[in-house]
């Protein structure tokens, strides 16, 4: 890991001057593709090292971060490594503790509760969690992955798209990012479906993602919609992928991993939060920078997870091939995700104006000496 460190440390300081808008491979849920952790819940004070805690500590002394262990979540499971992670650097003297989740429902609940103050998230769990605050809960500040979700199926039982009928399709968690995409794809080819239960023309099972591979293996469901790295997972197993999500987006490109905080913790401690944001974007310049060992180095990060195990090369490389690493939150492909949870029956109508405070990260950005980013009309000061 020394070399690694030193490398990823060079980076960050050459990314803060010349700093490229991160494109890069993002990480797959670990859970969902049943290797590592098999608990939703891994929480645990980390400790930090002997550099750390003789910092500095800034506003808060100690700052809780969610996060999913997948490939879709690189950023975090890279960045705040204890060993030399930049997420963990830039905090400083501030303790960090962390808490795993299985899908983006769950993180919201944690949020809401108080019981993390960051997290890593996919869109439609954080348009609910606003939706359900009336605007109150918390703010999108920085973006963090693109890509990593796709269709794959059993090809005896479905052959084609046109072939969904009766099938049984898994999802991670009611509501959660994926389980929109499938809905929403479902409704609008014709397919009816009763959004909660998931019954109708296709059954859409809700799985966590550790279970969804035995249930795939045993016949017990004929395909998923998943992130990385689940998706390479089932295809090790011998799925085939029918539909990348990407082919639905324009250019390809759709939110799947953005960082939210609660709103009093953002108002409180806006120096914690710019200290994660500047990690975010040195930990996304360096994946960017040096791909292979970024990949390692997630999958040693996967490993020292609790319970946690690296994947395996079949499942490993060809799920980092579909993620994108990438610090602009691509907001416009947010109000089309809320759409989505319309048209699938999981959302109301929900005005989504001030759910992004992207004035930390452009002034992250600017520092770098790089453009602004967007937040398609639907910020703070807007």
């Amino acid at each position: 890991m020394t070399a690694i460190r030193s490398s990823r440390r060079r980076a960050a300081r050459r990314g803060r001057r010349t700093l490229t808008a991160a494109a890069a491979l993002p990480l797959l849920l670990l859970a969902a593709c049943g290797y590592g952790s098999d608990s939703e819940d891994d929480a645990g004070p980390s400790n930090p090292s002997s550099d750390e805690s003789s910092a500095e500590a800034l506003s808060a002394d100690e700052v809780t971060i969610g996060y999913f262990a997948n490939i879709t979540h690189a950023t975090a499971v890279v960045g705040l490594q204890e060993d030399g992670g930049l997420i963990r650097q830039e905090l400083g003297g501030t303790d960090v503790s962390t808490q795993i989740f299985n899908a983006g429902p769950s993180a919201i609940e944690a949020l809401n509760a108080g019981e993390v103050d960051v997290t890593f998230i996919g869109p439609n769990p954080a348009i609910n969690g606003w939706a359900q605050s009336g605007g109150q809960s918390l703010r999108i500040v920085s973006g963090a992955a693109s890509g990593g979700a796709s269709l794959v199926v059993n090809p005896d039982t479905v052959p084609s798209l046109d072939d969904l009928a009766g099938a049984r399709i898994a999802t991670p968690q009611l509501g959660n990012t994926q389980d929109v995409a499938l809905l929403n794809y479902l409704a609008d080819n014709g397919y009816e479906v009763d959004p909660e239960s998931g019954r109708g023309d296709v059954e859409v099972a809700r799985i966590p993602n550790a279970e969804i591979p035995a249930a795939f293996d045993s016949g017990d469901i004929d395909g998923a919609w998943v992130p990385e790295p689940t998706a390479a997972n089932l295809v090790s197993r011998g799925a085939e992928t029918l539909l990348d999500e990407g082919e639905l987006w324009d250019d390809g490109r759709y939110v799947v991993t953005h960082v939210i905080a609660r709103q009093d913790f953002l108002a409180d401690h806006p120096d914690v939060v710019e200290a994660i944001v500047r990690g975010v974007v040195d930990t996304n310049a360096w994946i960017n920078d040096n791909p292979d060992e970024a990949k390692a180095d997630f999958n040693a990060g996967l490993a020292a997870l609790p319970g946690g195990n690296e994947l395996p090369a079949e499942v490993l490389d060809p799920a980092w091939e579909n993620v994108e690493f990438l610090d602009d939150p691509l907001a416009g492909t947010l109000q089309l995700g809320a759409e989505h949870a319309v048209t699938a029956g999981l959302l109301e109508e929900t005005d989504l104006g001030g759910i992004y405070d992207l004035s930390i990260l452009n002034r992250v950005l600017a520092d770098a000496g790089q453009p602004e980013v967007d937040d398609a009309g639907l910020g703070v000061d807007d």
